[in-house]
């Protein structure tokens, strides 16, 4: 199972560019927009990483962070506005693992997250997926049935990796083409072409129904 990540960030637009660049590096996310409900969901969901904003209402970050603290060592990335020393060093003080000033670049982000779980011994977040005998390898770019290597496009490697995060939820056309081919200009038509030359190969290696189209509403796996 690939890393969880819990958002804490009260401004929704920083919180789904996080969510989305994690999203397409093969982490699981869920967010939270104060301090009480990241602690409520940390208790609940044990994540593995928690980025954490400090600005936030009910309990701001460093009250957060020194309750994760009590409770252990969730490794955890302050993303905040408050660029002073000061801030950076009451951050490490209180047990941050990295600290992130706004504004910032989401790629960087993503990478310091995988460097964090890495020197916490996690998983790497970007790791293997499955789904019945189909493995994908989101480091090495790719997927193979068995011992039966895909030789795929990477759209088509990007479709089928978004969807194997989430084995059996029907996706719709409108969904892969954010997911898997953000910026484009791309059409129904178009995303239908890839999906049925990516269940053709499906087939030809012996997987037989694992890429189903859903009348009406748009395509799944079904492990």
């Amino acid at each position: 199972m690939t890393a969880l990540v819990l958002i804490a960030e009260d401004d929704d637009e920083i919180a789904a560019i996080l969510d989305a660049y994690l999203t397409r590096e093969g982490f699981r996310t869920v967010q939270a927009r104060d301090g009480r409900t990241a602690l409520d969901l940390h208790l609940a969901l044990k994540p593995d990483l928690v980025l954490l904003d400090v600005t936030m209402p009910r309990l701001d970050g460093w009250e957060v962070l020194a309750e994760l603290r009590r409770r252990g060592q969730t490794p955890a990335i302050m993303i905040t506005a408050l660029d002073k020393d000061i801030d950076r060093l009451q951050g490490l003080r209180i047990g941050a693992d990295d600290y992130v000033v706004k504004p910032f670049n989401p790629i960087e982000v993503v990478a310091r997250a995988k460097a964090v779980l890495r020197r916490s011994g996690l998983a790497s977040a970007a790791g293997v997926l499955r789904v019945g005998d189909l493995s994908i390898d989101l480091d090495a770019y790719q997927a193979s049935l068995g011992d039966t290597q895909l030789a795929l496009t990477l759209t088509e490697f990007r479709i089928l990796a978004h969807m194997a995060r989430s084995p059996t939820k029907v996706f719709t056309r409108s969904e892969l083409v954010d997911a898997c081919l953000p910026g484009s200009d791309a059409l129904d038509r178009t995303v239908d072409s890839h999906l049925s030359k990516l269940r053709k190969k499906l087939e030809q290696a012996g997987a037989e129904g694992l890429l189903a189209g859903v009348r009406g509403v748009g395509y799944r796996l079904t492990a």
